[in-house]
């Protein structure tokens, strides 16, 4: 069995040797192990680093396109490279290399397709008690949207079976890890979680520049997210209130006509006729979601049924080789 370790990286070249020295080289199960650098248009000194201290493999953006860019990019190279096994860590040295091996025993036992890692939110030390706050509001959220039970949601240290790596297609270039948590979600994947631990803090986010446009970036996120896989039923949520509000006024246009026999409000019903309309048009708009979202359903299953027999031609050559 092949394992993967992939780290994205942006001017990394300080901390990446940490990073490297920290990674397991066997594995109880494991036949292979090799590491992957993904440089995300670094101007240091990384690629450069990586290739010095016998970074396996290492591919490059080009351009600094993103975190979910750089992701998606490593996990189609692992799956190319015939991994059975892709782990996912951050190239500032944020996670313990030993807790790996905890992360990868339920794919190898067969209970998972994704193992997310929590970390210890509360002892975080550089953790204000504002992020802490948000981050588990944010997981909670996440775990709504995305029916798991995954406790930290926005961790970026996890595993993944070869299968569930050719099944995923990242769409926003922020982040990764909200959106593959609803799209593993509504697919009906096995997710599961290991307590892990973490290092120091070396250095400061490059995700946020203020709490705000986290916040902002995060609700994008799953917002979209759950409306790409629930598009019928996010629809009809947001129909209920102009719906709602367009038959409560009707019915006052009613009262006032019928029971008091007042003449007048007709701009009452004229309101309440156009947010009825609204209320349809938002239901109408939801049935052409859904039904753009079968046809997107049947796309991801060719897409893996395509990748699936790339990565089994590629490994009977590699085993006639």
């Amino acid at each position: 069995m092949k394992l993967i370790i992939q780290i994205p990286c942006y001017n990394e070249e300080e901390t990446l040797p940490g990073v490297i020295d920290d990674l397991p080289h066997e594995l109880p199960g494991i036949d292979e192990i090799e590491y992957l650098v993904i440089d995300d248009g670094s101007t240091d000194g990384t690629v450069k680093v990586a290739r010095n201290i016998g970074v396996h493999h290492v591919v490059s953006l080009g351009s600094n396109q993103g975190c979910g860019a750089a992701f998606l990019l490593g996990i189609r190279k692992c799956v190319e490279l015939g991994a059975d096994i892709i782990v996912n860590t951050d190239g500032d040295n944020q996670y313990k290399g030993r807790c790996i091996k905890d992360l990868i025993v339920p794919i190898i036992e067969g209970k998972a397709d994704i193992v997310v890692g929590t970390r210890p939110i509360e002892k975080i030390e550089h953790f204000s008690w504002t992020k802490k706050k948000l981050q588990r509001l944010g997981s909670l959220v996440a775990r709504h949207f995305s029916g798991t039970d995954v406790p930290d949601t926005t961790s970026g240290f996890r595993a993944y079976s070869s299968g569930a790596a050719m099944r995923l297609h990242i769409l926003n270039r922020y982040s990764h890890t909200l959106e593959t948590i609803i799209q593993a979600g509504h697919m009906n994947m096995l997710i599961c979680h290991v307590h892990i631990e973490v290092n120091p803090k070396t250095r400061g986010s490059r995700l946020m520049s203020s709490m705000w446009q986290y916040i902002w970036h995060s609700a994008s996120i799953i917002l979209r997210s759950y409306i790409r896989y629930r598009p019928m039923r996010t629809f009809f949520y947001f129909s209920l209130i102009p719906g709602l509000a367009g038959f409560t006024i009707c019915l006052r246009f009613l009262y006032f006509f019928f029971i008091t026999k007042s003449s007048g409000y007709v701009q009452s019903l004229i309101l309440a006729a156009i947010l009825i309309i609204i209320a349809f048009l938002l239901i109408a708009l939801g049935i052409l979601a859904d039904l753009t979202g079968t046809n997107r359903k049947l796309i991801e299953e060719i897409l893996y049924f395509v990748r699936r027999n790339q990565m089994q031609a590629q490994n009977r050559k590699r085993q006639d080789e």
